[in-house]
């Protein structure tokens, strides 16, 4: 998950284009222009689908950081220059709240979570906790079974985490505190394990992973599937769901209003909604919609999601709440 604060909006990528066919200097006056904060993983099964389905040419793919993205969708509406975007699903969420920009969006598909009338969800991701089993050992250290594990003395300059002013995935671990803790024994807890990262909060969602894998620290909180892969890699590693809460964060797709030109637009978001799910599921194994099936491994303990719709301005709070906990 890339880089998402709505605090911090200089620290992002600048615009990649990705085009469909025929380079960056392609005419994109017919083209749909879809703006995009999925990983490049995720965006070369959005084009390899859309072009097997007839869509080779008729469209352009422009990669944007999600606050960057987030920031023109919140401050332009309507204006912006894309048909199609696909972003964290609580920026589509604010955006239209605020804006009204989308237009109605639906397929026979059925979101798990209800859905809405303007967003389709097209890949999700969960936190856990991840270890490095060799190091835990060798440390002498126990397997943490709770968040709240991470902030024992044992643990001091040995665990990781994303900072959730900077990256999306640091939401889930604020998520799964506040929920269990609530704010004032959350706070407590959220600012001992401040204290035991010392130097390893990352600004990335992906550093914690990274550390972990090195060993330059026993364990780290972060997207679950991280951990799985580099353990089917054959590293030392293995992921712990926390008894706090796995929680998940999704992207969605959704159509831009232009005033009535948008059918192919809904077309081109509506295949990568439902054509390009079975191998987004494959590289993000979080079941969305009814009748979707993952392996067992992939399946959270303790999966749960937040008593209320996430937005931006929830994210605020959540990002505020964080501040005070480092004080």
């Amino acid at each position: 998950m890339k880089k998402s604060t709505v605090m911090m909006f200089g620290t992002v990528s600048s615009a990649i284009v990705l085009a469909a066919c025929g380079g960056a200097e392609a005419d994109t006056k017919d083209q749909v222009i879809i703006y995009s904060n999925a990983d490049d993983e995720a965006i070369e099964v959005m084009e390899t689908t859309l072009d097997k389905k007839g869509y080779e040419g008729k469209y352009i793919i422009q990669s944007f950081g999600t606050s960057e993205l987030g920031g023109k969708m919140m401050a332009e509406g309507k204006d912006i220059e894309a048909d199609v975007v696909t972003i964290a699903s609580y920026f589509i969420e604010s955006a239209q709240t605020s804006k009204s920009m989308f237009v109605e969006l639906s397929s026979e598909l059925k979101p798990l979570d209800g859905g809405s009338t303007y967003a389709l969800p097209i890949l999700g991701n969960v936190g856990s906790i991840f270890i490095n089993t060799d190091l835990l050992a060798q440390k002498g250290l126990p397997v943490p079974q709770t968040i709240k594990d991470l902030t024992k003395p044992e643990y001091k300059d040995l665990v990781s985490f994303p900072n959730i002013l900077d990256s999306s995935t640091g939401w889930l671990l604020v998520q799964a505190i506040m929920s269990e803790y609530g704010e004032k024994e959350g706070k407590q807890v959220l600012a001992d394990l401040i204290k035991n990262a010392g130097p390893h909060i990352e600004s990335s969602g992906s550093g914690p992973i990274k550390k972990v894998k090195t060993g330059e620290v026993a364990a780290g909180f972060g997207l679950r599937i991280q951990a799985i892969d580099a353990k089917n890699e054959g590293l030392p590693i293995d992921y712990i769901d926390p008894t706090e809460g796995n929680f998940t964060l999704t992207e969605s797709v959704a159509v831009v209003d232009k005033e009535g030109d948008e059918a192919l637009a809904s077309e081109i978001a509506k295949v990568i909604a439902t054509e390009a799910r079975a191998d987004l599921l494959k590289q993000y194994p979080v079941a969305l919609y009814e009748g979707e099936q993952v392996e067992e491994k992939y399946i959270p303990k303790y999966l749960k999601k937040w008593d209320t719709t996430l937005t931006v301005d929830l994210l605020e709070k959540h990002q505020t709440f964080f501040k005070e906990a480092q004080q």
